[in-house]
């Protein structure tokens, strides 16, 4: 999750911890630190269910969702280079492009790819 969605969500907590509970909390920390975070959540569920206030309880875990570290499956630098696509090491497709030639230029050949580099079609 994007940082700035992290913290639209901790904004939004922090407005109802205001208004509902007095507290007043680092909205710019709660969306950086999962610590804190987590602490803000458990605080929130609490005067969620004391006090009644749903809304609290759901942004709580609004919160919780979106502090959940969302890593993608790494690759390695080998794996990267070759192109490996389900097992398979072979390298991938040359496009057929010079390095750094427009969109328009893949799959031309290799004299049509130099030719219209820095010219004018």
């Amino acid at each position: 999750m994007l940082n700035s969605e992290k913290l639209a969500i901790a904004a939004h907590l922090h407005v109802l911890l205001r208004r509902k509970t007095g507290r007043v909390t680092d909205t710019e920390w709660m969306a950086a630190n999962t610590e804190y975070a987590a602490e803000i959540i458990r605080f929130a569920r609490a005067a969620a269910q004391d006090d009644g206030h749903a809304d609290l309880g759901e942004w709580a875990a609004k919160l919780e969702l979106a502090m959940v570290p969302h890593t993608p499956p790494r690759t390695s630098h080998r794996d990267r280079l070759l192109g490996v696509l389900g097992g398979n090491s072979r390298p991938a497709p040359f496009s057929g492009a010079a390095p750094g030639a427009s969109d328009s230029l893949i799959g031309a050949t290799e004299s049509d790819a130099h030719r219209y580099i820095r010219g004018i079609r």
